[in-house]
């Protein structure tokens, strides 16, 4: 299955839809991002809900003390009736005096500069000129006007790309975060195939930032880092155009287009990975089971979608019946389509409620899809999958291909138990009524 020749999807018709979606915002990559970069602090120019997202989402223990806040814009702020930048100014030099380990610093946009009534590109050039050189001081936008919850991430990684060390040397870049352990496997499946100097964006510190220039190749590690790439490109690098490492087949792909890149010949590759190769077809087998003859919908969130989907068609047997993805890049997106069986129907953006009824009308056997729609498609029935579940699990790369074919199987598998189950009911749940409970046939 190691074919990337032009047919499956490459030109499958794609339905845009721009109606209402229902998606995290981009404040969300804050969550991963403010552990993947040690000496980096997020601020948040937002409001209280803002805040509240953050604190519930990231689970941020009642002793820690993260890498992100808010500074909350007030009533006052809002109407113009205050100087935002004044206090912005005070909020940030409070916070780099009690933490001076910060070299980097985000300003982040919960809305619009025509909402929030600060231009926070200024603000950080302004920012960076006072606190340098000990901090420097970035800006990206997490509106959930402009972004979905995995564009913040691309947001943050471009803000950094124009400040990254120009070099002329010919170096791999690794682009996008991943769990630590990871990144390891990564790194040593490249060092043995034959390319030990590796650096990743982001980097754990603000001293160890990649250096990009003409000679500079990059490959994306996430399929949602489109401006990321375009930032790269005006940088001179090049990025190499590979399917992405989910499952046995992409990673393989991924590693051979990487090394084709630098000259080395797919046979290293084919002989080095031949054991990490050959347990995560076991490990894939083993939810496949599950999976194989199963129908799959993937409703727009998080930009993994058709990545997954050709993980899930090729390597377990299933077949998906509509692909949707919040923004379908196809200069990036094209080795992903070109593996996709044909027959799929592809999607872009999001219009709920006509995606909705086109999924009640498939019964997909499992949808992909985020939290807000996931309850009340159980509710009618249908088994679902979370999307987010899929960007926070580490599945990545050959070790962890049977643990992403899992994460699809388990639901299916739940649903089965439970169906074949009886269940308990009480007539009362008043406490003390003595009711007995019957069972339900």
């Amino acid at each position: 299955m190691n074919d990337l020749s032009p047919t499956g999807c490459t030109n499958a018709p794609v339905l845009r839809e721009r109606g209402q979606h229902e998606v995290f915002c981009g404040l969300t990559g804050i969550i991963w991002l403010h552990r993947k970069m040690q000496d980096a602090f997020f601020l948040v120019v937002g409001s209280r809900t803002c805040a509240h997202l953050l604190q519930s989402a990231a689970g941020v223990m009642i002793f820690a003390e993260p890498r992100f806040g808010t500074a909350i814009l007030e009533e006052g702020d809002l109407a113009g009736l205050k100087d935002a930048n004044d206090e912005l100014d005070r909020e940030v030099a409070r916070l780099l005096d009690r933490r001076p380990d910060i070299k980097q610093l985000f300003l982040v946009g919960s809305c619009p500069s025509e909402v929030i009534k600060l231009d926070l590109a200024r603000a950080a050039e302004r920012l960076t000129d006072i606190h340098a050189p000990h901090v420097r001081v970035l800006n990206y936008s997490g509106s959930g006007i402009e972004t979905t919850f995995t564009q913040g991430e691309d947001a943050c990684l471009a803000s950094m790309v124009p400040g990254l060390p120009a070099t002329d040397a010919h170096n791999l870049l690794l682009v996008g975060a991943l769990p630590d352990v990871v990144e390891d496997q990564a790194r040593d499946l490249l060092d043995r195939i034959g390319l030990p100097q590796v650096s990743v964006l982001p980097a754990p510190r603000a001293d160890g930032a990649p250096s990009v220039g003409p000679n500079t190749r990059y490959a994306l590690l996430q399929p949602f880092l489109g401006d990321t790439s375009a930032a790269l490109d005006r940088r001179g690098a090049t990025r190499i155009d590979a399917p992405f490492p989910f499952g046995e087949e992409g990673t393989t792909l991924w590693l051979k287009a990487v090394a084709a890149a630098f000259g080395i010949a797919p046979e290293v590759v084919d002989r080095v990975t031949e054991a990490p190769r050959a347990r995560a077809r076991k490990a894939v087998a083993a939810a496949a089971e599950t999976l194989s003859g199963k129908r799959i919908t993937f409703l727009p969130d998080s930009q993994l979608e058709l990545s997954l989907a050709r993980f899930l068609t090729r390597e377990c047997g299933m077949e998906a019946v509509e692909v949707g993805t919040p923004f379908l890049h196809g200069p990036i997106m094209a080795p992903e389509l070109a593996l996709l069986p044909g027959g799929a129907r592809l999607s872009e953006g999001q219009d709920v409620d006509k995606q909705l009824d086109r999924v009640r009308a498939d019964r997909p056997d499992i949808t992909v899809c985020g939290l807000g729609l996931a309850n009340p498609l159980e509710r009618e029935g249908l088994t679902t999958k979370w999307a987010i579940e899929l960007v926070f699990s580490p599945v990545h790369f050959y070790e962890q291909a049977g643990d992403l074919a899992g994460l699809f199987a388990r639901p299916l598998r739940r649903k089965a138990i439970l169906s074949g189950a009886p269940s308990l009911r009480c007539s009362s749940n008043m406490p003390g009524s003595g009711a007995e409970p019957r069972r339900v046939p």
